[in-house]
């Protein structure tokens, strides 16, 4: 490659000190690959709220580029522009906006139901103060009636005003390909970033993409398969797989690589070694 590609990482929040700290760990190793950020999820209907924050708060004390989630299931609009208010006092100046799933067994949603209310609901309370990402499903979101009201649903987020987008894992690079022409056509101009799931562990990676509804070729499956009881056989073939995915994304001048991390380097970084 002739340069080295753009990337940023996701964690989650730690629910101990001791995660904590580890992640900090984490952070300080893929740090060394000169990220654009860090992203912190937010949990099912905000279910890590407050850990979200305090997640936040502890890797920017640390001097890290962190960049927050933040999703609207279950939260009302005077709790968000607090959230939002508490980013800016922070200087942090990007988030990541997405409506979340909703918590299990749950029957009530916040004032806001949809990520684009949301995207309009932070443009409006704060203006430019945020630069604010949206989620994107090249496979097409698993609650979406077609693939054609899936993109019309992007397209809003996209109007209400965000900036960029993170697509949901994905290992058939062809949808993301199709999804970023579909994109061009309909004169949606914002970065399309590819979101990259690292191959951790064969039952959690299914059980992961039966819930996003991203897709695991059939021959990938039988790989899962194979290697479902050798972890270690497992992510030795997933970094040279992933790197080739990674490889393909690159030559087609993707604007960046969003690596799911699951709050572990080690893989990460031996992928990023290959493609850089």
């Amino acid at each position: 490659m002739d340069s080295d590609p753009k990337l940023s990482f996701e964690f989650y929040p730690p629910q101990t000190e001791e995660g904590v700290k580890n992640l900090k760990k984490t952070a300080s190793e893929l740090n060394k690959f000169n990220p654009e950020f860090f992203s912190v999820t937010f949990g099912a209907g905000g279910s890590t709220k407050e850990k979200t924050l305090d997640t936040v708060l502890a890797l920017g004390k640390s001097g890290f580029n962190v960049t927050p989630h933040i999703s609207c299931i279950s939260s009302s609009k005077e709790e968000i522009k607090e959230l939002l208010e508490k980013y800016k006092s922070q200087k942090i100046n990007h988030i990541v906006a997405l409506r979340g799933d909703n918590p299990s067994g749950a029957v009530s949603f916040g004032d806001l139901n949809y990520a684009n209310e949301l995207v309009n609901f932070i443009k409006s309370e704060m203006g430019d103060t945020f630069k604010i990402d949206v989620g994107a499903y090249p496979e097409v979101h698993p609650e979406s009636e077609s693939a054609k009201q899936d993109f019309l649903n992007f397209k809003t987020k996209v109007e209400a005003g965000a900036d960029g987008a993170i697509t949901q894992f994905f290992y058939n690079v062809d949808a993301y390909f199709k999804f970023v022409d579909e994109c061009q056509k309909q004169q949606i101009n914002i970065p399309i970033v590819p979101g990259i799931m690292p191959l951790y562990n064969s039952k959690q990676l299914i059980r992961f993409a039966n819930n996003c509804g991203a897709e695991i070729p059939r021959w990938l499956k039988f790989k899962l398969e194979d290697y479902s009881d050798d972890l270690d056989s497992l992510r030795e073939f997933g970094i040279d797989f992933i790197s080739e995915l990674c490889e393909t994304l690159n030559q087609f001048g993707v604007p960046s690589i969003h690596f799911y991390s699951l709050n572990y380097s080690k893989t990460v970084s031996k992928i990023i070694k290959n493609i850089s």
